[in-house]
């Protein structure tokens, strides 16, 4: 009888101890891995900041935003598995004066490399050019007092030759002079191989179609490329 009573006690208890234990495992496989969410969490910290200052162009006027070339850049970067992110601070319609007043709203972000396109709406305006210079070297003025360490990239623009010889010329060195001075890069023309093709631009012929647009990325990552 003893023995009986010994070994009843004895299965219950390693019954018990099973139990136990497998609680415990369950309990810790159901648990979110600390370690997982941490590493994500310092993955997306570390991903830097592009960001894309511009008019209409930048916006992607007339496409569907995936088909403008500031996010065909995020589609390089990701196909690449660089850790950058685009910001497209594009706004339709905008001059330097419309951008050097918004720029501290759109530095509350954290910038590492600010790609400059603005001067186009004040080309085609006739703005004289001291004013646009002006406000495009307060903008750079802006950004550099936010963040020292900031990467600018300055997108140069041409205005059509109806606006004057003259006037064409001194707008088309403006983004050249204002590289120089600030030791900025330079994409010497953001339109290259599309401004001026009826079969790259919307009826307007000023905005780019989307075919454009991916002329327009190659243009800007031969400059961007050396920067990452």
């Amino acid at each position: 009888m003893r023995f009986l009573f010994h070994l009843l006690s004895t299965c219950l208890l390693t019954i018990g101890l099973l139990a136990c234990s497998e609680n415990k495992s369950s309990d810790s496989s159901s648990q979110p891995s600390a370690a997982t969410e941490t590493d994500s969490g310092s993955v997306e910290k570390k991903r830097k900041t592009i960001l894309f200052f511009g008019n209409s162009l930048t916006a992607g006027y007339g496409l569907d935003p995936s088909e403008a070339f500031s996010a065909l850049i995020q589609n390089r970067l990701d196909s690449l598995n660089l850790p950058y992110k685009v910001v497209n601070a594009g706004v339709s319609g905008e001059t330097t004066s419309g951008g050097n007043s918004r720029i501290e709203w759109v530095l509350r972000q954290p910038v590492d490399i600010f790609i400059l396109e603005l001067g186009g709406n004040d080309g085609l305006r006739g703005v004289p050019i001291a004013e646009t210079r002006k406000n495009l070297q307060e903008i750079i003025d802006k950004v550099r007092a936010k963040y020292p360490d900031v990467t600018i990239i300055l997108a140069g623009m041409q205005v059509p030759p109806n606006m004057g010889r003259d006037y064409a010329t001194e707008f088309k060195a403006l983004y050249t002079d204002l590289s120089a001075k600030n030791n900025t890069k330079l994409i010497p023309f953001l339109l290259e191989g599309v401004g001026g093709e009826p079969s790259l631009n919307l009826p307007d012929g000023i905005h780019p179609t989307a075919k454009g647009h991916t002329i327009v990325a190659e243009n800007v990552w031969e400059i961007l490329e050396g920067e990452l």
